[in-house]
């Protein structure tokens, strides 16, 4: 099924129809990128494919998966968060403070959790109700939730942890990471939800046009509201995850993650203009920046200048999708050749 938005204005673009068809199909340039670079490591370092390094590659990639997939959500709504990167801090040391307090882990992991969905909520509060720009309400929350950090950490690692916390994201199943097993699930819920679900139409018509959407009888605010506590929720987990793999409650912990998530997305084929992107492409996208890092690591090049490299990746990801979208709008104002 899909969602018809219709246009306000006659001297618009034709309605056009706003699904998850669209979305999916961009993924597709994400994953051909994926298969050469994972095919180009492999000629190039014997180490790349060995089970030790993969396993290392998906607790690397999976952390940046889940973020990426909570920043998808804002981003197909035409916003942006800015503050995963501080939400992914503050909830490591949340639950890392708590489990040092005495809390037990699951009381711990739930708090933490909470907290990166509650900054969400402000932050979609702020968007959805007072029309504050997305841009500035996360970027103002990215420097307060850093400060919060600070103050729960005092500036300072917390250790030790107690053992069990360390296994969620060190131990495996069957010799498959957990952290694995954690963001394949994160994955296949995200794409259900924005592939079957109503909610999920909502998002991308919201996304298309938010005032035609409004119209037609989307409650936008609750969706606004909703992708960006689901972003806090989800960035929140990620910081619970990493707490686990360090075993500790790092302060700097979670620094320039929300460049990471927007690469990410717009890597594995999300439009920043919002209504176009899906859960396997922003998961591809944080596969491409995680297999770059490691493949870098392998083959000793210089930290800096993959940065740049996935630099490039962006430009050349937003050039493609400005084209892409000027040639769809010329091909539908062009009439049709008579038959």
């Amino acid at each position: 099924m899909a969602l018809v938005v219709r246009e306000r204005d006659l001297g618009d673009p034709p309605p056009r129809i706003v699904g998850w068809r669209e979305a999916v199909g961009r993924e597709g340039g994400g994953l051909v990128v994926l298969v050469i670079l994972f095919g180009a490591l492999a000629l190039a370092t014997d180490s790349f494919l060995t089970s030790g390094n993969l396993a290392n590659l998906s607790r690397q990639w999976a952390v940046f998966g889940i973020i990426a997939i909570g920043e998808l959500l804002v981003i197909l709504t035409k916003g942006i968060d800015l503050s995963v990167g501080s939400v992914v801090g503050l909830s490591g040391a949340v639950v890392a403070q708590l489990l040092v307090a005495g809390f037990p882990v699951p009381v711990a992991v739930l708090c933490a959790a909470a907290a990166g969905a509650a900054v969400g909520v402000v932050n979609g509060v702020l968007v959805a109700y007072a029309k504050l720009p997305p841009f500035i309400v996360t970027l103002g929350m990215m420097g307060a939730a850093r400060g919060l950090v600070l103050v729960i950490t005092g500036a300072n690692t917390i250790q030790p942890l107690p053992d069990g916390f360390a296994s969620i994201a060190n131990d495996t199943v069957w010799g498959i990471p957990n952290l694995f097993l954690i963001t394949v699930v994160v994955i296949v819920l995200a794409g259900f939800l924005l592939r079957r679900t109503v909610f999920g139409r909502y998002v991308y018509a919201t996304g298309s046009n938010a005032e035609s959407a409004r119209l037609a009888g989307v409650p936008v605010p609750r969706v606004l509201v909703t992708v960006y506590a689901l972003s806090g929720l989800l960035a929140g987990i990620g910081g619970i995850l990493l707490a686990s793999r360090l075993d500790a409650g790092v302060p700097t912990m979670g620094e320039t993650y929300e460049l990471d998530a927007i690469a990410a997305c717009v890597i594995g084929g999300a439009s920043l203009f919002g209504a176009k992107g899906s859960a396997l492409g922003a998961a591809a996208g944080a596969l491409i920046t995680s297999t770059l890092n490691n493949g870098g690591n392998l083959l000793g090049i210089n930290s800096f200048y993959l940065r740049i490299a996935i630099g490039v990746l962006i430009l050349l990801a937003v050039a493609f999708d400005q084209l892409q979208g000027r040639l769809s709008t010329r091909a539908a104002r062009t009439p049709p050749a008579p038959g």
